[in-house]
């Protein structure tokens, strides 16, 4: 029976990293580049939703907005900053800068909010349902929803609205998409945009599921949608949701015969195993954004 709460316990930490990593896919896929300031961006949204809390109490539906409008904002400031005059230079380059972007909103975070922890109200007052000897809490509920609910409405997005599909073309040719009018450098802002709201999302869940959220939290989160996007492929949506699953598995499964400090390594370790086995990843195809 622990064995089985483990593995619910992974599966709804996995949905939090599969929205991350989906939003980290859609950025890829969309631009074409690989970003390092994403955990900052989850950080932001995180923050976003604290100080929601703080100012108009614990409503949850004002923070996830909250969260989901101050990353896309970070969004467009590392769009600005680190890809838009990058695109025709070598891929380091705007790799470097998002380096440099990463460290810059880590350290303006701890001079704005300070170093210290902050805590997370708690919602639904540890309430739960049981299936079967298992207890299911209420929080774990709305994240399962949530998480589900995000990446539907992201599908038909993508594949039944005309920017959805320009998103699309962009990401699978962006000279083809540019010689028949489709403004590329729009449609490149919009993917990142729209990867990093979704990963703010991901990090008021975050916070609200362990409690607390910390200015430098940005670093393991941002590895760890880098890692469940890696595993699933990189550009693969449904490969990165399905990569964040197995990897909060994993972490669940393996601190039960270790120390939750290794918790991290146990993620990463992973990876490794993974990649050595099929370095594509576990879905990895050529081509722009696969769903």
């Amino acid at each position: 029976m622990y064995l089985l709460e483990q593995i619910l316990n992974g599966v709804c930490q996995g949905m939090i990293y599969a929205l991350m990593a989906i939003g980290y896919s859609t950025i890829v896929g969309v631009t074409g580049l690989v970003t390092f300031a994403y955990g900052e961006v989850v950080m932001i949204g995180a923050f976003a939703a604290y100080y929601c809390f703080e100012f108009f109490g614990a409503h949850l539906v004002p923070a996830l907005l909250a969260g989901f409008l101050m990353a896309g904002l970070g969004g467009v400031v590392i769009h600005k900053v680190c890809y838009e005059h990058f695109f025709d230079a070598p891929r380091h380059i705007s790799l470097i800068c998002t380096i440099g972007m990463s460290m810059l909103l880590k350290n303006l975070a701890q001079i704005l909010f300070g170093s210290q922890v902050k805590g997370m109200p708690t919602f639904f007052g540890g309430r739960f349902v049981s299936l079967g000897g298992i207890r299911i809490s209420f929080l774990q509920l709305l994240i399962f929803g949530l998480v589900i609910g995000l990446s539907a409405a992201l599908s038909i997005f993508l594949n039944r609205t005309r920017t959805g599909m320009t998103l699309r073309s962009v990401s699978q040719d962006k000279k083809a998409a540019a010689l028949v009018g489709i403004d590329v450098e729009r449609s490149t802002l919009t993917g990142n945009v729209l990867g990093c709201a979704l990963g703010g999302v991901g990090g008021v869940l975050l916070g609200i599921y362990y409690g607390t959220i910390v200015p430098t939290m940005g670093g393991a989160v941002g590895m760890k949608a880098f890692s469940a996007s890696v595993l699933g492929g990189l550009t693969d949506v449904a490969g990165a949701a399905i990569g964040g699953l197995l990897i909060g598995i994993c972490e669940n499964i393996g601190i039960m015969f270790m120390t939750t400090g290794l918790r991290d390594a146990i993620a990463f370790v992973f990876l490794i195993l993974v990649l050595l086995v099929k370095p594509q990843g576990l879905f990895g195809r050529k081509g722009g954004i696969k769903l």
